[in-house]
């Protein structure tokens, strides 16, 4: 497993990348993060191959003398898990956040921003144990740059510090479900089987494997109606594989719901239409 590391400033853009570069001796600036909410307070649901963009809201008071300008000096939000000083993971803005100042005084500036997170499962997230909860920290970086080698001399000065405990987020793995009734049509009375199988993704092999031993209910919903009404619960078995039998009594949709774990996202399967005649 890979280990991002915080705080690479590429061309001018920003790039977080670790905590591996060198920390400047310089003494940290005075900023405050506060208010931060990540993905509007919901959990981030990541499948396996599409890319997330997860919004991300705070306010950041600076000290008026210290002009951030996302081409040498940076700041903005990131998620980790683990430790601040070590995280084993982590998840970085796309680009420059957008702030609107808000209040002034003689010595700070407050801002209201915005970032966007992004997500790319092919890229961010390396297994099982990247469906927990997360952890929000504020961060400031600066580099100094001398490339001009026309003198047989380069440089490159980085500073970099973090502020943690502003906040945690959720990152689930996307589930999928599916719903198969037989046969179709049916005689009123006789028996349907309704088959299906629930699956999450797998961030280990970039597929959908089964979830094995997860309670899944089955419902229906009649022609005339709107609303699906519970019938019985089953759990997943090997491959995440559904089955259950059911009389047939009305025309109608058979669907099965997943409410849902600590690690992966609820999921409901489209209704399967049957004929009863």
């Amino acid at each position: 497993m890979r280990k991002l590391a915080i705080g690479t400033v590429l061309t001018g853009a920003l790039a977080l990348t670790g905590l591996a570069a060198p920390i400047a001796s310089a003494a940290s600036p005075d900023l405050t993060f506060a208010n931060v909410t990540v993905n509007k307070g919901k959990a981030i649901v990541v499948g396996t191959t599409a890319t997330v963009k997860v919004p991300v809201t705070y306010t950041l008071t600076r000290p008026s003398d210290l002009n951030i300008d996302y081409k040498t000096t940076f700041a903005g939000i990131t998620l980790y898990r683990g430790t601040l000083k070590s995280p084993d993971n982590g998840l970085d803005p796309e680009s420059a956040p957008t702030c609107t100042t808000t209040a002034t005084t003689d010595t700070t500036v407050t801002a209201s921003c915005t970032e966007t997170i992004v997500v790319d499962p092919q890229d961010s997230l390396y297994e099982a144990a990247d469906a927990t909860t997360w952890k929000a920290a504020g961060f400031y970086s600066h580099v100094d740059q001398d490339t001009d080698d026309s003198d047989s001399h380069v440089s490159f000065d980085y500073g970099y510090d973090l502020w943690g405990g502003l906040g945690t987020a959720q990152v689930k793995r996307a589930a999928k479900l599916t719903v198969n009734a037989t046969p179709e049509p049916v005689t009123k009375g006789k028996t349907l089987t309704v088959k299906g199988a629930l699956t999450r993704a797998n961030w280990e092999t970039g597929k959908y494997s089964g979830y094995q031993g997860q309670s899944v209910t089955l419902q229906f919903r009649a022609k005339s109606s709107s609303t699906y009404k519970n019938v019985k619960t089953v759990t997943s078995g090997t491959a995440g594989a559904l089955s259950t039998t059911v009389k047939a009594a009305a025309d109608g949709y058979y669907r099965y719901t997943f409410a849902g774990t600590s690690t992966t996202a609820a999921k409901a399967a489209a209704g399967d239409y049957v004929d009863v005649r």
